[in-house]
């Protein structure tokens, strides 16, 4: 463990599977926190997904670098002696059990809190247990639909998932922040805390813009595929040899666009087209002047004359473009003691290479730490 890193010297204990809570973990262990991570024999969900990398889950090796892991039976009395003693020193818990799971194993952070009050607790839910569909199963593209992001997302034809799990990824992120904002907290009062995340409550967040246009404007956001909803022109354009987007958000830039790229100067004050969000409601008559413009040019072409016109643009990449990348930053891991990189964390760009752990690699170990530390948590 690095000295210098930020939280170097902290213990998390993480009952969790899938994806949410390991993110929150692993960007903690990223940050130089001890990661203790308590699994079934069989090992937790994700290990299964796959065997993509060196014969572990591409889902696994992603969020579990650099952390220890331990079989525990938390039905069984001894070990569950031993996980209390673990979370009596512990910085930070982090589970995402069912709702009322971890209250029936008697680690509640009330229970917890007694004998280490200093202790932050994360327990990651689907939906927030105040409202009526605190026992709904969540899972990541449940989330997606549940909170009308599916709506926005795909063509006019069809609504469509995120291609990754962002509901799982914004909890993690999410717990990740408000795991760092006790640490602070108790940093000035010497208290931990509990913490509740609910997946559903990041992607309602993410989703304000769609919900404040229909409560203010009763205005359904449309699905428009490669293409902005609100901010216009922001879309794909075809060349002729591929595909570039564009974007353009203010007034300069429109007007760089029409003068320098369309060579079109009286559009920039065309009453259809004079303000984003008139150009967001007449996008089909200003595709047709787009449209033949960039389908004359190549991308090498069109990339160029945008350039020249100090416009942002992109290329649509696919994974293949993604793994050769020039802006792909990497770091290094060891699965099943075979080397493989992956996209560094943006944290910690520069992390160390970090072993994924076997099902239970660590047990023996922890077992002998902390099962003769404490008495046991009545």
């Amino acid at each position: 463990m690095a000295i210098n890193k930020p939280l170097a010297g902290l213990t998390v204990v993480s009952i969790e599977q899938a994806v949410a809570a390991p993110m929150c973990s692993a960007r903690l262990a990223d940050a130089g926190a001890r990661v203790i991570k308590i699994e079934r024999s069989e090992g937790e969900t994700a290990r299964h997904y796959d065997a993509a990398v060196h014969d572990m889950s591409a889902y696994f090796v992603w969020l579990n670098r650099g952390k220890q892991s331990t079989v525990f039976d938390l039905k069984n009395a001894a070990d569950i002696a031993v996980v209390k003693s673990m979370l009596a020193k512990a910085d930070v818990f982090v589970q995402n059990l069912a709702p009322g799971a971890i209250d029936r194993l008697g680690l509640s952070p009330k229970v917890l809190h007694q004998s280490n009050p200093r202790l932050i607790t994360v327990g990651i839910v689907g939906y927030g247990q105040d409202t009526d569909y605190a026992e709904m199963r969540a899972y990541d593209m449940l989330v997606q639909a549940e909170s009308g992001l599916c709506a926005v997302t795909g063509t006019a034809d069809a609504a469509c998932k995120v291609g990754v799990s962002v509901a799982d990824i914004a909890t993690g992120m999410n717990a990740h922040a408000a795991v760092l904002e006790a640490l602070i907290e108790r940093s000035i009062t010497g208290k931990g805390k509990a913490i509740k995340i609910a997946m559903f409550d990041g992607l309602a967040d993410w989703m304000n813009v769609p919900l404040l246009h229909y409560e203010h404007q009763s205005k359904e956001t449309a699905r428009h595929g490669l293409s902005h909803a609100s901010i216009y022109p922001y879309r794909r354009l075809d060349c002729k040899d591929g595909s570039i987007v564009i974007a353009v958000q203010h007034s300069g830039e429109w007007h760089r666009l029409c003068c320098e790229v369309l060579k079109q100067p009286e559009l920039e004050t065309d009453p259809r087209f004079a303000t984003n969000a008139l150009r967001v409601q007449n996008r089909e008559a200003l595709d047709e002047k787009l449209e033949p413009v960039f389908a004359a040019m190549t991308r090498t072409e069109a990339f160029r004359m945008v350039e020249d016109a100090k416009l942002a643009s992109a290329t649509v990449s696919s994974v293949a473009d993604l793994s050769t990348h020039p802006a792909l930053r990497r770091v290094k891991g060891v699965a099943n003691g075979k080397v493989f990189s992956l996209a560094a964390p943006p944290l910690h760009p520069d992390i160390e290479m970090a072993v994924i752990p076997d099902v239970g690699e660590h047990t023996d170990e922890i077992r002998a730490e902390f099962g003769q530390m404490l008495q046991p948590i009545e």
